[in-house]
């Protein structure tokens, strides 16, 4: 008997999910996805920079077999098991997987909404650029945020001679060591520009941003690199969710609410304990939420998630970079490597995950996972939150 697997989003998580879930011959998959093309979004800071397209083809990542369908699903009927689509139709399924990705936050500053531009997805970056070259190189431009995205858009920006302001509410970096934090400073110091911490954006213009302490800087472009927010299509099918919307889950991706439905990516709160949203979680989730479909299918008990991380690797132009070295449950160290090798060490990155798709689609199955069953740093916060309260019902717990 066929079985029918239906993959939303088609993002690094729903491409390894899709290819891996193809192992099997009894198994027909289909990847729902509002694009054509593969989104490298790790590279968004360089579309609007004009140095990247950010773009595959889906064919050079996605196995022959699966099936693509450029749509989006308004809502997920789990109990009909099927799926409405913006189109008008609907596909039936019998195990779905839930990888939606995640987005810009709306912001709530007055006037971010109507003067600030996003750069979390596609659509956002291909607005951006046109506007960046259209700038002049003397003219002000402000990014707000300070994290990775924020940093990565200043640095690109500053390198083709832009004058560049980076507006961060709290620290430069804040999930770097301190001494990669000091690299990162001296490259954007480096390239000219000037890092404003511990000072938040109060309100945006089109033409200058009014920081927390009072000071009104002019901004003839402003970016808006702050936060991220999940598309409400689990809330808007009344399945369970953690409070920003991700699909809540047990530790085998498993929705809360519905053994048929498996979620990965950024859009997946596993024991309502997600991982950081980043490209680096959502390749692994996607792999795992495809092995907990396929030991279902074949009557077998899903192995928990066993994620573990390596570090934050963080463009700072194209001629430097830096690879921030973590511990396995997502904590930076005292070591990295920036600079030209920082560059090299990023750009071998981005290249590897699209190898690594292409790989499994290839060859389902050759995507290896670490077995460590989650690390005992996570096993550690799953116990505390059992002992603060029970789980969820459907939640599965984990010795």
């Amino acid at each position: 008997m066929n079985t029918e697997i239906l993959v939303i989003g088609g993002g690094y998580a729903g491409v390894m999910a899709a290819n891996r879930l193809t192992r099997r011959d009894d198994v027909t998959v289909t990847l729902i996805n509002p694009r054509p093309s593969f989104v490298e979004r790790i590279r968004l800071h360089q579309l609007v920079g004009g140095t990247h397209p950010a773009v595959v083809e889906y064919r050079r990542v996605l196995a022959e077999g699966v099936r693509l369908v450029v749509d989006t699903v308004d809502r997920i009927d789990a109990g009909g098991r099927e799926v409405a689509l913006a189109s008008g139709g609907t596909l039936g399924y019998d195990y779905l997987v839930y990888a939606v990705g995640s987005g810009s936050a709306d912001p709530s500053v007055p006037g971010a909404a109507e003067f600030a531009h996003p750069i979390a997805t596609l659509e956002d970056a291909q607005r951006l650029r046109p506007l960046v070259e259209e700038v002049s190189a003397d003219a002000p431009v402000t990014i707000v945020g300070a994290g990775p995205t924020g940093i990565e858009t200043a640095a690109e920006l500053a390198e083709q001679g832009h004058a560049v302001t980076l507006v961060g509410g709290g620290v430069l970096g804040p999930y770097l060591h301190p001494k990669g934090r000091r690299s990162v400073a001296g490259r954007l110091a480096g390239l000219g520009v000037t890092v404003l911490e511990g000072v938040r954006v109060a309100a945006v213009t089109g033409d200058a941003v009014r920081l927390s302490d009072g000071r009104t800087i002019p901004s003839a472009l402003t970016v808006w690199t702050v936060g991220f927010g999940v598309p409400d299509l689990a809330v808007r099918s009344g399945l369970t969710t953690d409070a920003l919307g991700r699909l809540l889950t047990d530790e085998t991706l498993t929705s809360v609410d519905d053994e048929r439905i498996v979620a990965a990516g950024d859009s997946a709160a596993p024991s309502d304990l997600p991982l950081r949203m980043s490209c680096q979680a959502a390749i692994p989730l996607g792999a795992r939420a495809a092995d907990t479909v396929l030991s279902r299918i074949a009557g077998e008990h899903p192995a928990p998630l066993n994620e573990a991380f390596a570090g934050q690797c963080i463009s700072l132009g194209r001629s430097a970079g830096i690879f921030q070295f973590a511990r396995r449950h997502d904590v930076a160290v005292g070591f990295h490597i920036g600079g030209r090798p920082g560059a090299r060490v990023k750009e071998f990155v981005c290249q590897g995950i699209v190898k690594h798709l292409a790989g499994e689609a290839g060859k389902p199955g050759s995507y290896r996972l670490h077995q460590v069953s989650g690390g005992p740093k996570r096993q550690e916060l799953l116990a505390a939150r059992r002992a603060e309260s029970p789980a969820p019902a459907g939640v599965e717990q984990v010795a």
